[in-house]
């Protein structure tokens, strides 16, 4: 019998945590199933070349390259064609809210079976009042299992409609390389000690974390400090005191490389967590408060059972401090030891089961369209609401503007989108990037596939779009 195709969708969620889950799993299907991977985040330009399996980026809806209902539309077409052109059985979504497209696409194709893996430790945001509904929708609900689940007192935390499985990790003890292959990787020295800082930049408060993270590390003799983007501001400042030797380092999957590491400083999201500490990387945690995980929880979990150092993210005073104590080898080898009691994190091979044997069945649950229109009522109902609560904001804001204007910059170019199937990472990573609209195939893609998609780009974008480009 053929392997069934397998398609694992994810959101463009705050950090890599969705799409490294989904990576996860496509590589535990790879001997079951033909795993098919789409994503909105950026970072799945990554994958094809790394993991040999296929990929499309779709466009989130934070692009703005078209109007939010058009958006919703095309959502749900692009995944219905690509469901018709692979055969697919299965379409997993990993995401805080399946998406009205995600959904519409089991609506309007019955037969395909629909499933949600969804995160736990949610904080309490207003997405918690439809999840009854949105899991109705689904022929299953998977929640992969988190270390520190003993801390989730959040509106998942009770519910029955969800699988638990064990924790998803891109990290494989048997697979990672050891410490100095992985410095070599990495181009580093194989005798000075390595800090990695994962923080992240963007918002001037997160800005202010990265510098404070940083000046912990500053007077640790012959440090080499390594971060996966550059320490600078929007305006292109240095985020970085004088006095570190940093280098910017790209590797996927850093699951791989995390032995090169004698310390860590890292966001206290569900990748970093079940990465750093399965390797045993004394880390600090600084938690990002933004969206609806509660990263403080998992944060405190780690800290009180001594897994890891937690800084309290509001301090940046403490931050400084916390970074600092990862200086003291004693401190770094009880943590290390520490963390190689946690259980293996191998929920990918559990999850890969449970989309195996759904690919398999020959029944799908039935559409519910009553479900499916309250949900679709509900979010016009939350934009609304959000559209009032942020009506104030934005004229603040056009006042602001008024009394100090700045020069309009077209985000988005009017040209023709680009169609392409390239897995290059450089040539995946500029289009993505690029202000021009991409529309990425799969490879191997049929001529009627090519042709479904200009439709619907099309439809999009309107008489842009004439020809398919290669």
């Amino acid at each position: 019998m053929s392997k069934p195709t397998i398609i694992l969708a994810t959101s463009n969620g705050v950090g890599m945590g969705h799409l490294a889950r989904a990576s996860a799993i496509a590589l535990s299907l790879k001997e079951i199933a033909n795993p098919i991977i789409v994503s909105m985040a950026g970072g799945i330009a990554e994958i094809p070349s790394f993991m040999d399996i296929r990929c499309e980026y779709i466009p989130g809806r934070d692009r703005l390259w078209m109007s939010r209902e058009k958006w919703d539309t095309y959502l749900r077409d692009r995944l219905l064609a690509l469901i018709e052109e692979t055969d697919a059985k299965v379409l997993s979504f990993d995401g805080v809210v399946p998406y009205p497209g995600v959904i519409a696409a089991k609506n309007a194709n019955p037969k395909i079976k629909l499933v949600w893996v969804r995160r736990g430790l949610w904080q309490k945001k207003p997405q918690r009042f439809v999840l009854g509904l949105q899991a109705a929708m689904m022929d299953a609900v998977i929640e992969p299992g988190d270390i520190a689940r003993d801390y989730d007192f959040g509106p998942t935390s009770k519910r029955k409609d969800s699988v638990l499985t064990s924790p998803v990790s891109l990290f494989r003890k048997d697979e990672a390389m050891s410490r100095e292959d992985a410095r070599r990787a990495l181009g580093l020295d194989l005798d000075r000690p390595v800090a990695l800082v994962q923080l992240g930049t963007g918002e001037s408060d997160v800005n202010e974390k990265m510098t404070a993270a940083l000046e912990g590390l500053i007077g640790w003799r012959d440090l080499q400090v390594i971060l996966t983007k550059a320490p600078i501001d929007k305006d292109g400042k240095s985020l970085a005191p004088a006095g570190l030797d940093i280098k910017v380092a790209r590797y996927f999957p850093l699951a791989k490389v995390l032995h090169a590491f004698d310390a860590g400083i890292c966001a206290t999201g569900y990748n970093g967590v079940h990465e750093l500490l399965p390797a045993q990387i004394p880390t600090v945690f600084v938690s990002n408060i933004r969206g609806t995980d509660d990263q403080e929880a998992r944060a405190k979990w780690c800290h009180d059972f001594g897994y890891a150092l937690r800084a309290d993210q509001s301090n940046l005073t403490d931050i400084t401090a916390t970074v600092r104590k990862l200086q003291d080898p004693q401190l770094r080898a009880t943590l290390s030891k520490r963390c190689a009691e946690l259980p293996d994190t191998n929920g990918s091979n559990e999850i890969a089961a449970i989309l195996l044997e759904l690919a398999i069945q020959e029944k799908a649950h039935s559409a519910k369209t009553f479900t499916f229109m309250r949900l679709i009522v509900q979010d016009h109902i939350n934009r609304g609401l959000r559209h009032v609560a942020n009506l104030g904001v934005r004229r603040l804001s056009l006042i602001y503007r008024y009394l100090n204007p700045h020069i309009v910059v077209q985000v988005t170019t009017q040209d023709a989108p680009i169609f392409d199937d390239t897995t290059k990472p450089e040539e995946l990573r500029g289009l993505i990037k690029s202000t021009t609209r991409f529309e990425h195939l799969i490879t191997g893609a049929s001529n009627a596939y090519r042709k479904r998609r200009e439709e619907i780009a099309k439809k999009a974008y309107g008489d842009l779009v004439q020809v398919i480009k290669k």
